[in-house]
């Protein structure tokens, strides 16, 4: 694993325009960081095809291994752990054993080319930068680097993927999210894969669904019957939201995906208990729920948190902190993996041990973000920061392999 410095292709900003990206160059990102855009192909990572192998098979047994702990949540009973509504407990029951369909979920892991990669979340639930993980970089690929591969079978098992629920879907699919410009395009381009999956769909904002109570149903602007749904809405807030009663009592009554189920793996708490099911595996990080033990270099997260709002990032050096909305529930403390940091004022590998804080300015952070479809390893992305904190005014840099 090195970092490449590359020459942005003429004209980037209309191509990844044109292939969907709008939001590539956000005003909160270039006033933090004069000159810096979201979309960056000024860099790419490269990787061996051995490293991509190993990166494929981690995720995978990551997979199997968050399975495993989501069984143990459900036959222990540990819900309160994670701070599950008891209300939700018997749809998270029944989803389970009935698989309604479930399309996908990315794994963020601390890699740096040397050690064993190490799983830092996985958001199960409701993740973003899929169009850049599936689309911008590949096409990005084609033009700036024709010779090599990627790691990016994305877009093709997302249809694989449509057409293999298809007969379970009620139609036409309703795909819904919030009115934030990530959120809309993430939404948009999944519909688009289902389109080409032959199915029929409709787009509307989460608050445009509505709910007769004469019928007991969910209505689109139309008032036509909502049978089934790709929400990108997490589950813990739609359970707060004031039509969350019609939710529990209907929920058997339509086709949910992400399935409510996905709340036991989206939240940080399943961390600590993985680490109790599989002790010093080497892809996870010591994890405990509400105290860091004997660790002295941890992170503290909120159980529910994103964009990694409400991070605090301890060592015995220092303490770096980030603000947010999600620091008034539990928190799960995290081993603190040292992260990968590579220098992006020299042209190739640049890797250097240590946590940095606070780094230089030529310092990058990068996390990868291992995409599952259909409960298997399909592709990467990278989102790089200039601190060892993910957030959302970190990067999206492609990558490439040999």
């Amino acid at each position: 694993m090195r970092r490449i410095t590359m020459q942005p292709r003429p004209d980037w900003q209309k191509k990844v325009e044109t292939a969907g990206l709008t939001f590539h160059s956000p005003e909160d990102l270039s006033a933090a960081y004069p000159g810096a855009v979201y979309w960056d192909e000024s860099a790419c990572y490269e990787f061996s095809s051995s490293e991509v192998d190993m990166l494929e098979a981690s995720a995978n047994e990551l997979q199997t291994m968050c399975l495993a702990a989501a069984q143990h949540v459900i036959d222990h009973k540990r819900y309160a752990d994670l701070t599950i509504p008891p209300e939700a407990v018997p749809l998270i029951e029944w989803a389970w054993e009935n698989e309604p369909p479930a399309l996908y979920g990315r794994f963020d892991l601390m890699y740096d080319g040397s050690a064993v990669p190490k799983l830092l979340e996985y958001n199960a639930d409701t993740p973003t930068s899929l169009l850049e993980a599936a689309v911008i970089q590949w096409d990005w690929l084609k033009e700036a680097a024709p010779g090599a591969d990627q790691f990016n079978s994305l877009h093709e098992r997302l249809i694989a993927k449509w057409r293999d629920v298809a007969p379970y879907l009620r139609q036409p699919v309703h795909f819904a999210s919030t009115d934030a410009e990530e959120d809309m395009l993430t939404v948009t381009y999944l519909r688009d894969t289902a389109e080409q999956a032959d199915l029929q769909t409709q787009q509307l904002l989460m608050n445009e669904i509505g709910w007769d109570d004469s019928n007991n149903r969910f209505v689109d602007l139309r008032n036509e019957t909502v049978w089934s749904l790709f929400k990108l809405y997490p589950w813990e807030t739609l359970l707060a939201e004031p039509f969350a009663p019609a939710v529990l009592a209907f929920y058997r009554n339509l086709t949910w995906i992400e399935p409510v189920w996905k709340m036991l793996l989206s939240n940080k708490g399943i961390l600590p208990i993985l680490w109790e099911l599989y002790p010093g595996h080497p892809l996870l990080l010591e994890a405990h729920f509400d105290s860091p033990a004997a660790m002295t270099h941890y992170v503290r997260k909120p159980l529910l948190s994103r964009e990694g709002a409400n991070i605090t990032l301890v060592t015995p050096d220092g303490t770096a902190e980030t603000e947010g909305e999600y620091g008034g529930g539990r928190f799960v403390y995290q081993a603190l993996a040292t992260p990968a940091r590579f220098s992006a004022a020299l042209p190739a590998l640049a890797f250097q041990s240590g946590y940095g804080m606070p780094a230089g300015g030529n310092d990058r952070f990068p996390v990868l973000g291992l995409w599952m479809i259909d409960q298997e390893c399909g592709g990467m992305g990278i989102r790089e920061s200039r601190t060892p904190i993910t957030g959302n005014l970190s990067s999206f840099v492609p990558h490439l392999f040999r």
